[in-house]
């Protein structure tokens, strides 16, 4: 039998693989906008687009709220957890972020629910699900510990936009494994920052990544959904 942090990384591990069958894959979040018009066109413009996005929105918008609603789930506040995942949704500030958020949590969620995980089943199919919240729904039943499940959520939304990278730029296998390099070591710093936000300073403002998206929802051709 594995030990309790050795169990706990191997459900994190499960969490982030894209075998996980929730689409991950099938979006850009505005890369695919962003390299048409030459914003991103190389390695470091590539690097330097993914870790502003990191930063300064999963880190202080989708890591701040997973971990609020992981405490949430351990101390059995159902409203509270419920509040956290309206709140993330609004934030979405284009059609397609919304979409690929709650298209990728409603997944999850049906993955869970056949799981017979009981956060899950006690949720209205009806009711939208932010992929976060899905993943803290996972994490928490799994006992990960909410640092190491934050961790697993960045690498991976890291993992999947270097394979939209790799497609799109394109970037050969090696330059990915090189962008990987280069951004992993920023991953834990974000998590600690996000986990010292008070809640009246979360939210993500990036005017470019909103405009990508919504210039992208009418791209004439296009690879990925978002």
């Amino acid at each position: 039998m594995p030990d309790i942090a050795d169990a706990a990384l191997l459900r994190v591990l499960q969490l982030a693989s894209p075998a996980l069958p929730i689409g991950g894959y099938a979006y850009s979040q505005g890369l695919e906008y962003a390299i048409e018009q030459d914003w991103v066109t190389d390695l470091d413009s590539a690097a330097a687009w993914l870790s502003e996005l990191a930063a300064r929105s999963l880190g202080r918008l989708d890591i701040p709220v997973l971990l609020r609603q992981y405490t949430a789930l351990e101390q059995q506040n159902d409203g509270n957890f419920a509040s956290w995942n309206d709140w993330l949704l609004a934030s979405r500030e284009t059609a397609e972020l919304y979409l690929e958020d709650s298209q990728q949590g409603g997944a999850l969620l049906r993955l869970m629910k056949s799981l017979m995980i009981p956060a899950a089943l006690d949720w209205p199919t009806s009711e939208p699900l932010a992929l976060v919240s899905a993943f803290a729904m996972a994490g928490q039943h799994w006992h990960t510990g909410s640092r190491v499940l934050a961790l697993g959520v960045l690498w991976s939304w890291l993992e999947n936009q270097t394979g939209a990278a790799t497609k799109l730029i394109p970037l050969g296998q090696t330059d990915a494994q090189r962008l990987l390099d280069r951004l992993l070591p920023s991953l834990p710093p974000i998590v600690e920052r996000a986990a010292e936000l008070p809640d009246d300073e979360l939210g993500a403002g990036l005017p470019g990544l909103a405009f990508a998206s919504a210039r992208h929802e009418h791209q004439y051709t296009r690879l990925f959904r978002s």
